[in-house]
């Protein structure tokens, strides 16, 4: 496959400073775009941009707050005229546990960061002009979860944010259609700092269990990213792209016979 060509063409990336994020803005930049990362502070958004080879700009933006997002989509707009594709990929999970032990702060914090934010820069960059140039559809890529789609211990809030957002992307990709393209991706588990409750302590017993033998790596996302975000996906909307190595077929290693290496 040829590396699509995204020159003349903007992304904004939100959670970009590291991880999933930062390694979508990296096969982004690398195939032409300008890139637009997001962070809750300057410094960490400055070091993220630094670390493209392309062109890169760091913009400090929670997630959730309005008045940051805002922001960046005009200072986005100021730097490079346009706004072709966004990437809400900020995530978080403070609620880490049983359901029944939640509390209404840590309820709130999740929602507004995995469910109102990706809310909030559609609304933003769709009125700034979003999948208005022509020759190329707007693309909009929420990272979701295979959570979304399953049930874990201890992760019932996160996963419950990711199913909602699932919900959402295909609520959107009607609402924002034709111009518009959104899309989700569900990963399965990545090495990132966020998921490291998830693999650093039994890394090596997980990807037993998994039909590809291995977790993730953020750029094996980055790669899905590229994908949707390109004209190579032009006729798809509304869908989840699940790319978890198996994890969500079972547990491989009852199923193994010594083919495939």
């Amino acid at each position: 496959m040829t590396t699509p060509d995204f020159t003349g063409r903007t992304a904004i990336i939100t959670g970009g400073s590291r991880g999933i994020g930062l390694a979508i803005g990296q096969r982004l930049a690398e195939a032409g775009a300008n890139v637009v990362l997001t962070s809750r502070d300057q410094d960490s958004a400055d070091a993220a941009a630094a670390q493209i080879t392309g062109n890169a700009l760091g913009v400090a933006a929670h997630v959730a707050d309005e008045d940051a997002a805002q922001r960046c989509i005009e200072t986005t707009l100021e730097r490079f005229g346009s706004i072709d594709i966004l990437v809400n990929n900020a995530g978080t999970n403070p609620a880490f546990g049983p359901l029944i032990d939640q509390d209404h702060a840590r309820f709130a914090k999740i929602f507004d960061v995995n469910l109102w934010g990706p809310l909030l820069w559609t609304s933003r960059a769709v009125k700034a002009g979003l999948g208005e140039r022509d020759g190329h559809s707007g693309v909009v890529v929420n990272t979701a979860s295979i959570g979304g789609m399953s049930f874990a211990p201890r992760m019932g809030m996160y996963n419950a944010t990711k199913a909602a957002l699932i919900h959402i992307t295909k609520q959107l990709a009607l609402e924002l259609s034709p111009g518009i393209r959104v899309n989700a991706i569900c990963p399965g588990v990545v090495r990132t700092k966020l998921a490291e409750v998830l693999w650093k302590e039994h890394e090596q017993g997980l990807a037993a269990k998994l039909a590809l033998g291995r977790i993730g790596e953020p750029v094996d996302v980055a790669e899905a990213v590229l994908f949707l975000a390109s004209d190579a996906a032009s006729w798809i909307t509304g869908q989840t792209l699940v790319m978890d190595g198996g994890q969500i077929l079972g547990d491989a290693t009852g199923f193994r016979g010594g083919f495939g290496g």
